[in-house]
């Protein structure tokens, strides 16, 4: 073995010849020899000498029984070369390499099924949920056999990654039938109407997206998931309860088993962003819930999406049919290039969100142009186009698309040929990035010897018989020219006629936003589309350029122009026809509700012939009759609400006021639905009952202090009269009823998230409570944080003034325990400083140095020191003004308070109004950067937008700091 100092390069000499020596004392000569080709043809020699003397050291037996067998000691040193988690697995679980090289299965590729029974057999016959460290563990183990079926060319790509979904089905459906079972013997077995109207067990569907639905997944990536039940119902055990609320906690309970990270890594990182309504979403819907969102409310992406969808674990049943009802909406009849154009703007949104992300100098496989993302979006817009016709075409694996897309000569031979080899290339080079560590990771090393090393690793077929770091690069810039140069072409050959050939910048050079030239040609292509039809809209987009806007704005244009009485509106009223400019130039997230739902502007018509008029919420409360229209209520009057804010510059704190009185008015109108429901169904447990207004609906938080936005949860508790508890059941009947009546889907979708952990003993504590139990529980039990969270409250719901009264004598309790008691100061100030800790990185904004929480805490600390007073009106800028006028904050304090807040929630608001949810920091793009700064000069006073809006926030962050320190001391 001496030998092999000569004849191979090793990075660290010093420490390969000290492996050696060690090594070759111990070694027999012809096993020498063995081990002496191995590691010259392998990808790694020092890694591999490396692990190699550490099993030696560690565990002697071992070593010397795998060596003597030449598979065993092949698979040693490929484990050792290409992947340094498994090679530590190796070190603790010596055996697996023997049981792989004797039960044949290197040579072959498992089904699901029979990755399912091996799983079975390991997690042995004892019922409950799986051990998450034996899942971990069992997937790291199968990773193993499926890597060096992969580095030996024993599997081509194809098979890899069947065989890791394969991996991944197995183990989400033995980990979802274990759940179920559990969950069968607490409840009881869930039951809904079949088509005959027979009750029937209930099913449940993993739905897999993305590469696991088209059993495509990498060795270390999220996996996208949704879950679809079959219907409404209740188990039929002794304690029953709803089949939502059953399946609820099986999702739940299934999503955290899978993502739990244990001594072995994680099982998988469950994405489920992809459901319907995103985050806001319920975690999973009936299929009437899910079929009702796709057919009404779907944007294009998410249908564009299902063409990777597939049922990977539970019940075929209802994943099966909703596939089945969905499949006509993906594909079109005809080739309609709205549809194209839209993912693809969808794609470019997401390039310039992750890419702004980078450090300096790192390379993303996936993301960067012509990448990984660009070939499978390619693939799903001419499915798009032609799946319509051609149903051979289909599939939701991107290789087996595209030869289909070629059989049909949708592509031709060569586009074909580049499209399928770069994308494989790719997906090699992804891999090997990525089992080196169990890392999810698509970007290149920085370092010249790693990127070397990456480029030995690659399949010769790949990289050719000379690996070298320049000959990397060399081949993926030529894969992703070729994959840039099909995607342009291809995808912008289908323009409509008012678009004029426009020349593609260069991807290497691409600016972030488009150039004033392409915008100009861009919004000319527009005007010559309209001179005829519509002039006045003609002559208004010649006046107001769209810069960001304009793609979305001519979809919307191909809706408004099927109704003449729409277009004839924009075309005669240049303001109103500017307000839709307006929102499509600084909102993509209503340019989407807009192109969604287009009679939209009849509300803007509205504004514009009554700005800012005064709805009448009341009346509201009073006629509405069911879900589906206090549904349309809220967002037509949420649309109006934000667009008056963005087109009419209505001031912060006023739009924040609006927004809270309409969430107040949502949920009262919720309230009273609930308890007509529940009064006819289940009337309370006294005939002379008289059920009205005896729960109290207490909002805190944003709501609570009427600063409730766009994008906000609602956080509620419900309180009951001492004298109306031997009614309680009747009442959590009625809280529960209104909560789902606020969250639950139907087609209009959901109107905010209700957020109940806040009462009393949280998540274990009743929903309902009486008020001798809140006061009970605050005067002796609660933390800190619990009694200072209801000096944000109101009564919304319910008998208003007797919950006043009883917010009042909570604020009592309060002030007797932290207020009187002097705990305030410093109770106050460790908790701000664990949230700026647990929090500040990710959310700089409201928890990092000098963020809001330092004006929050500073004013619950100066309304304690206050004696408590009780402040029924409860914003940000009464509650500076209160407490000034009390003489607890000095005048030029108050002023630049007020400012700060003013800033935080314009910031704030601008992130929720362009995107459609907040996000904690500002934007790393320019162009995002200056959508913010435009809406936030509308909204804030000359002197809190003199200046870029990153150097206002530093310098309002370091003076807030500097007040805290100062009252805090």
């Amino acid at each position: 073995m001496q030998q092999l100092l000569e004849t191979l390069e090793f990075r660290d000499r010093t420490r390969a010849l000290d492996n050696i020596t060690k090594l070759s004392a111990e070694i027999p000569p012809g096993i020498q020899e063995l081990m002496r080709y191995l590691l010259t043809a392998s990808a790694d020699p020092d890694g591999t000498l490396h692990w190699l003397e550490c099993l030696h050291s560690s565990n002697r037996p071992a070593f010397d029984l795998l060596i003597h067998s030449p598979a065993d000691l092949q698979v040693l040193c490929t484990v050792f070369s290409y992947s340094r988690f498994l090679s530590e697995e190796i070190l603790q679980h010596p055996e697996w390499v023997r049981e792989l090289t004797n039960t044949g299965e290197l040579h072959r590729l498992l089904l699901a099924d029979e990755i399912e029974d091996k799983l079975e057999r390991q997690l042995g016959p004892d019922p409950g949920a799986p051990s998450v460290l034996t899942l971990a563990l069992f997937r790291r183990q199968q990773i193993l056999r499926i890597l060096v079926r992969d580095v030996l060319a024993y599997a081509t790509l194809a098979e890899t990654t069947e065989e890791l979904s394969n991996l991944a089905d197995a183990i989400l459906n033995v980990t979802y039938r274990r759940i179920r079972e559990d969950l069968v013997r607490r409840y009881g077995t869930p039951r809904c109407s079949g088509e005959d109207g027979m009750q029937v067990e209930c099913g449940f569907s993993v739905i897999a997206l993305g590469k696991l639905g088209g059993r495509e997944l990498n060795y270390s990536s999220d996996i996208d998931l949704m879950f679809v039940y079959s219907g409404n119902g209740q188990t039929d055990g002794p304690n029953p309860i709803s089949n939502k609320e059953f399946f609820k906690k099986v999702a739940t309970q299934f999503t955290g088993m899978l993502s739990t990270y244990t001594a072995e890594g994680m099982c998988y990182r469950v994405d489920l962003r992809l459901r319907p309504d995103g985050r806001l979403g319920e975690v999973c819907l009936s299929l009437d819930g899910m079929e009702a969102y796709y057919r009404t409310r779907a944007r294009d992406w998410e249908l564009q999406m299902l063409i990777k969808a597939r049922v990977a674990a539970g019940e075929k049943g209802p994943g099966a049919a909703l596939l089945a009802f969905v499949e006509p909406l993906i594909y079109s009849t005809t080739l309609d290039f709205s549809a194209v154009e839209a993912v693809s703007l969808a794609r470019e949104r997401i390039h310039e969100k992750l890419v702004s992300k980078r450090t300096g100098g790192e390379f993303d496989v996936k993301l960067a142009p012509g990448g990984i993302r660009d070939v499978e979006f390619l693939v799903q817009c001419l499915q798009r186009l032609h799946g319509g016709r051609e149903p051979w075409v289909r599939h939701g694996g991107s290789l087996q698309a595209l030869f289909r897309l070629r059989d049909k000569d949708l592509l031709s031979a060569t586009e074909y040929s580049r499209l399928a080899s770069a994308y494989a290339f790719l997906r090699n080079l992804e891999h090997r990035l990525q089992f080196a560590e169990d890392r999810q990771t698509h970007v290149l090393p920085l370092d010249p010897e790693e990127r070397d090393l990456l480029a030995h690793r690659l399949p010769m077929a790949c990289i050719g018989d000379d690996p070298s770091a320049e000959q990397l690069l060399r081949t993926l810039n030529t894969h992703l020219e070729e994959v840039q140069e099909i995607y342009t072409r291809v995808i912008h050959a289908q323009k409509p006629s008012y678009y004029t050939s426009l020349p593609a910048p260069r991807p290497e050079i691409q600016p972030e936003e488009p150039s004033a030239a392409i915008v100009q040609e861009t919004a000319s292509n527009l005007v010559r589309f309209l001179d005829e039809t519509a002039p006045g809209l003609a002559a208004t987009l010649q006046r107001i350029v769209l810069r960001r806007g304009g793609s979305n704005f001519e979809h919307f244009l191909e809706k408004v122009s099927a109704n003449p009485e729409w277009l004839g509106w924009l075309d005669a009223d240049a303001t109103l026809a500017g307000y839709v400019l307006d929102l499509f130039e600084h909102s993509s997230y209503y340019a989407e509700q807009m192109i969604r739902v287009p009679d939209l502007l009849v509300e803007l018509k509205r504004m514009r012939e009554r700005p800012n008029r005064k709805p009448k919420y009341e009346v509201m409360v009073e006629t509405v009759e069911d879900v589906d229209e206090l549904r349309r209520y809220f967002r037509r009057e949420m649309f109006r609400i934000q667009a008056e804010s963005i087109c009419l510059r209505v001031p912060i704190f006023t739009t924040l006021r609006r927004t809270s009185e309409l969430a107040d008015a949502t949920i009262a109108a919720a309230y009273k639905m609930a308890l007509d429901h529940v009064v006819a169904s289940r009337p309370p447990l006294k005939a002379d009952y008289q059920p009205e207004g005896q729960l109290v609906v207490i909002a805190l938080g944003r709501l609570g202090m009427r600063e409730f936005d766009l994008g906000s949860d609602a956080d509620l508790v419900f309180v009951l009269r001492d004298d109306d508890v031997a009614e309680h059941a009747f009442w959590t009947r009625v809280a529960e009823r209104m909560i789902d009546v606020l969250t639950a889907y139907t087609g209009t979708g959901i109107m905010f998230t209700v957020d109940t952990r806040l009462r009393p003993n949280g998540r274990e504590g009743a929903l309902v409570q009486s008020k001798r139990a809140y006061k009970e529980y605050f005067a002796k039990t609660a933390e800190t944080w619990e009694g200072i969270t209801y000096m944000k409250s109101l009564a919304v719901a319910g008998d208003i003034e007797r919950g006043t009264t009883f917010l009042n004598e909570l604020q009592d309790v309060d002030w007797r325990r932290y207020g009187q008691s002097g705990r305030s100061q410093k109770n106050l100030h460790a908790m701000r400083m664990r949230l700026e800790k647990e929090q500040g990185t990710d959310n700089p904004l409201k928890a990092g140095h000098g963020g809001y929480y330092d004006i929050d805490f500073a004013l619950m600390y100066l309304r304690l020191r206050g004696a408590g007073i009780f402040f029924k009106v409860l914003n940000t800028p009464e509650r500076i003004d209160i407490i000034e006028k009390m003489g607890h904050l000095d005048h030029n304090d108050a002023v630049f308070l007020h400012d700060a807040a003013t800033f935080y929630r314009a910031v704030d608001h601008a992130l929720r109004v362009s995107s459609g949810h907040t996000e904690g920091s500002l934007p790393h793009s320019p162009g995002q950067l200056e959508v913010l700064a435009e809406l936030v000069t509308r909204w804030t006073p000359d002197h809190l937008h003199d200046q870029p809006v990153n150097v206002e926030l530093a310098q309002i962050q370091a003076r807030t700091r500097e007040f805290f320190e100062r009252l805090f001391g």
